[in-house]
């Protein structure tokens, strides 16, 4: 019978976490270049051996903490129409986009995808990918209602899902109102045939 491993050989989850959250904040007042393995060990309050018992490499870590942080976020529901849908994933957008730790670590990654494109890919695939695979289930279950077209450009839709939001808390760093998911949805449906 195989022995339960106990120790260094079980990763504690109340450690992971503190990582995770460590990891989070040093992202959010350092930044991606000036993180450090040291500076989050210390303030997760564990020794660098339980980082490198989670993660090869700095970069690893980010990229997982980053992606379980962003694509927890994304909202698979299903409200039984396209509208409901709609609000209800452009909600979860706004509040990921809005997070007080992750609006501060967004700009940066961006800046460093620019600078070190070969970073990027990863974890634009690790976020984006999973993220557009749920807005596609979404509107493919609204072509299955009646509610869109079978011969959606489904790239475009998710795009035009995206952007708007995107473009106005990241880029032009606005508010959103309290009716602009609604206001938002209603161009959507527009602008997917809905």
């Amino acid at each position: 019978m195989p022995r339960t491993p106990t120790g260094a050989a079980v990763l504690q989850p109340e450690v992971t976490q503190a990582i995770t959250e460590a990891v989070m904040w040093e992202l959010a007042e350092q930044g991606y270049g000036r993180l450090s393995m040291e500076a989050v060990a210390k303030r997760a309050g564990v020794g660098k051996s339980a980082l490198y018992r989670r993660w090869a490499s700095k970069d690893h870590m980010i990229a997982s903490v980053v992606t379980e942080f962003s694509v927890t976020r994304a909202a698979e529901v299903n409200t039984g129409s396209l509208r409901g849908d709609l609000r209800e994933t452009m909600q979860a957008l706004i509040d990921w986009l809005t997070h007080p730790l992750f609006s501060r670590i967004l700009p940066d990654l961006i800046a460093e995808d620019a600078r070190n494109p070969d970073h990027g890919d990863g974890l634009r695939g690790a976020i984006g990918g999973p993220r557009r695979e749920v807005g596609e289930a979404m509107l493919r279950r609204a072509i299955a209602r009646g509610e869109l077209p079978e011969d959606l450009d489904m790239e475009m839709a998710l795009d035009v899902l995206a952007a708007p939001i995107y473009w106005r808390l990241v880029v032009r760093q606005a508010e959103a109102e309290p009716d602009y998911v609604d206001r938002l949805v209603v161009y959507a449906l527009r602008a997917l045939g809905g």
